[in-house]
């Protein structure tokens, strides 16, 4: 009734999982992650137990497939009704498909990443999910390559019941909010006729929110640029003695305080000042 993906970032810094269901707030039973540590996804009948006894394994050196064996070892529940990947610090990923998963039911794995459905369109859910994993080498963002590799398997049939929820979750150590959590981005939608579009939506909103500037498009706060800043921070009713001061003001108050800095401005902040505060159009 799920597939998702659970994976590592290129660098090895992030860790993930991107799951879709019909079935109601799956972000809320499936996923699990635990900076420098692993992920973990639970799902079909699925045993919640899992989460924490995954990364509790993995956190002591266990690997990937020696944590999927001892968990369905472990398991006295219905363990053929089970399925679950799991992903380390290194090396490949695992996945467990019990042989009573309602089909089709299925998975594949390898370095840094293991995808697992059940109750699927078919094997190509699983295997376009695999591509779109492997393609996206290049990106380095590991929100954004967990959920194209989901929109792959949405768009090949996903669930073949239909659509409800989808979720992301994603940790790297420090670089959750103000760099006082790990949990680099969490996101779910519970109940939509098209979850996994509303996924990447609010991705790219938490991007614009939360991530924070890439310190090669910042622009010095200086000259004309801050002369227009200076005005339209009047405008907005920040103007004060100091120009820094006042930027972090009206940004706090746009939820852009993670994208300050002070002396320079980020491109993407002076696009919300000069809107006037509006959200980017998605038409």
């Amino acid at each position: 009734m799920t597939f998702s993906i659970v994976a590592r970032s290129t660098d090895g810094t992030a860790l993930g999982v991107a799951v879709a269901s019909k079935f109601l707030g799956a972000g809320a039973a499936v996923p699990a992650a635990l900076a420098d540590v692993g992920a973990v996804a639970t799902q079909s009948y699925a045993n919640l137990a899992y989460r924490p006894q995954a990364l509790a394994l993995l956190g002591t050196g266990v690997t990937a497939t020696r944590t999927v064996q001892a968990l369905i070892a472990g398991d006295d529940g219905p363990v053929g009704h089970r399925q679950v990947g799991v992903v380390g610090t290194h090396g490949d990923g695992a996945t467990f498909t019990g042989e009573q998963c309602h089909p089709w039911a299925g998975g594949a794995a390898g370095d840094g990443y293991a995808i697992q459905g059940n109750m699927l369109a078919g094997p190509q859910v699983v295997a376009d999910m695999q591509a779109a994993w492997l393609a996206g080498a290049d990106q380095s963002r590991l929100q954004y390559r967990l959920v194209d590799a989901l929109r792959a398997g949405d768009r090949a049939g996903g669930d073949r019941r239909g659509r409800q929820s989808a979720a992301l979750l994603v940790v790297a150590k420090g670089m959750g909010y103000g760099g006082t959590s790990d949990v680099l981005a969490d996101l779910r939608v519970d109940d939509h006729p098209d979850p996994v579009t509303e996924l990447a939506r609010l991705l790219e909103l938490h991007t614009l929110y939360f991530e924070r500037p890439d310190p090669d498009t910042l622009i010095p706060l200086t000259g004309a640029i801050a002369a227009e800043v200076w005005s339209r921070l009047a405008e907005a009713g920040h103007a004060g003695a100091d120009l820094d001061e006042a930027l972090a003001s009206w940004a706090g108050i746009e939820n852009l305080e993670e994208r300050i800095v002070p002396g320079a401005i980020d491109p993407l902040v002076l696009a919300q000042l000069r809107s006037g505060g509006a959200l980017p159009d998605r038409s």
